[in-house]
This record gives C-alpha cells, structure tokens and sequence, in this order.
C-alpha cells in the first residue's frame, strides 16, 4: 500500500499569453504543471507570437475588467491553496496596482507564500515597454517582493546606475527592496560562459554554464517558474538556483540543438526535473574571488 502523495500549493502566474511559442505564461504554466503545481493563469497580454518575431496583434485586457477578475481571485473560497505568486510582462502600468493588491491578500491568506517579480520590461537594447510601465513594476511591486529576477539590464535600470563585474552588479542587487535578487543573464566568470547571480544579505553565489549561440526567448519566464517550483519544494536558495538554471539551461540548449526557433516545452519537458548540464557554482562575499565548486 502507498500513501497519499502530498498535495503541491497552487501558484498564480500573472504574465503575456502568446498563441505560438515558449514565453510568459506559455512558459511559466507548462513548467509548473509538468512539476506537479497546480496554476491559476491570468494573461496581462495577448499576443499571436513573441514580437521578437514580427509584428503582432496586442489585445490588452481593459484595465477595469483586469481588476475586477484579480479582484475576484483575492475574494476566492480557495486563496489559501495558494502558495505563491508570479509577475512577469505586464500589459500596461494600470495592471500593477491590482497585481499587489492580489498579492497582499494571498499573504494575508497565507503568510509564508512566496511573491517572485520578474520585471520584464527590457534588455541591452533598452525598455521594451513604456516607462510608465517599467515605472509602476518597480514602484508598485517589487517592495512587496520576496524575490526579483531582473536581467541585467532590467537591475541596472531599477537600480538607477550601470553595473559592471559580479561585485557592482550584487551592490546593485542589493539597492533594490526585495530580499533576495536572482539577476540572470551575467557574464560568466569563466570565459565563453553566462549565468545567473544570487544575491542575499548572506553573500552571493554566481551559477554559471557555457554561453549558447542565439537561443529562443522564454528563458527569463522558465527561469522563474523553475525557482519558485525548487524553493516551494523546499530546497534552499543556492540549491533551487542550481537546480533552476541547469533546467533552463538543458531546455535551452535542446532548442538550439534542434535549431528550434521557440522552446521546445512539449519534446524536451523532461529536461525541466532531470538534466545531465553542467552547471559550476561560484560562491563569495562581497569584495572577495569567488570559490568555485
């Protein structure tokens, strides 16, 4: 006789929807379902296609009718299955302050869920989105934050000033209000390599794997459905970075593989759980070399 598998906490992924493709919610909910989570999706966008692809038609919710449907998710008889909350690409800046109220009646419901901003709003050719937007992301969501998981250019913008080498870039980290910050996208340590930094008040660890050639958009997305998945299964910070960037990592390099043009989330899942990629973690105190294990 077996026992009863242990029910998962559901997670509320609040990001873009594109009929084609691998990215925010798209993303976000595959990997998260395919870990076992339940997910209660709410499309701040709806695309047919990454733009990265060519135009596309945009159909943004009316910011009214977003509220009112956030509004109901906060007055649910099942909020206290929730276990954390997802932000990701947002339509406009309206749906911001809704997005927080969410979150603040999730906590309220159950105080140690997790909130992870992921505020997408550009990359090294600038915001993506209008500074009103990028604007209400920092003002409005990231103080009520457990962890962000900006790009770097994304943190450079939130902090206010550039930053450059893993020491300035955990300085900045460490300017915005959130606790712990994930910044992806970092030139690795090593030559020819990328990764992800942790910073914490602890210190930081720099999870880093080789650099791929053009690889397809949804990384940030996956990235942080696949942290929360870790620390929600109970794994330590260090340990869910690791865990969550050798997933990205395997589903990233299986595309390219393939030549794909998108994630290949259906044909390569798997990769997300169980992955042969070599990933080398690097960990150090502010001001020292890192020591790398």
């Amino acid at each position: 006789m077996t026992g009863k598998s242990v029910r998962k906490p559901a997670v509320i992924v609040v990001s873009s929807h594109v009929v084609r493709g691998g990215v925010g919610n798209r993303a976000m909910v595959f990997a998260l379902e395919r870990l076992g989570f339940p997910v209660w999706a709410v499309p701040t966008v709806t695309l047919s296609w990454h733009p990265g692809h060519g135009p596309a038609t945009r159909i943004v919710p009316e910011a009214a009718s977003f509220s009112s449907l956030l509004g109901d998710l906060t007055r649910a008889p099942w909020l206290g299955e929730v276990g954390a909350v997802i932000s990701g690409y947002l339509g406009e800046a309206a749906q911001a302050g809704p997005i927080a109220v969410l979150v603040e009646a999730v906590k309220a419901s159950t105080p140690d869920a997790l909130y992870v901003c992921d505020p997408v709003i550009g990359d090294a050719g600038g915001l993506y989105v209008p500074t009103a937007t990028a604007e209400a992301i920092r003002d409005q969501l990231l103080p009520s934050a457990d962890i962000a998981s900006p790009n770097l250019f994304e943190l450079q913008w939130l902090a206010g000033h550039k930053a450059a080498g893993l020491d300035e870039i955990a300085a900045a980290a460490a300017d915005l209000s959130p606790p712990t910050t994930v910044v992806t996208s970092v030139d690795g340590v090593t030559a020819g390599c990328i990764g992800n930094l942790l910073v914490t008040e602890q210190g930081m660890t720099f999870a880093e794997h080789a650099r791929l050639e053009k690889p397809p958009n949804g990384a940030g997305d996956t990235f942080a459905a696949l942290l929360t998945a870790c620390l929600l299964n109970g794994l330590a910070q260090e340990a869910a970075l690791s865990k969550a960037s050798r997933g990205v990592f395997s589903l990233l390099r299986a595309a390219v593989e393939e030549g794909a043009d998108e994630l290949r989330l259906a044909p390569d899942g798997d990769l997300l759980a169980s992955s042969d990629a070599e990933i080398h973690l690097h960990r150090m105190v502010f001001g020292t070399s890192p020591a790398k294990t």
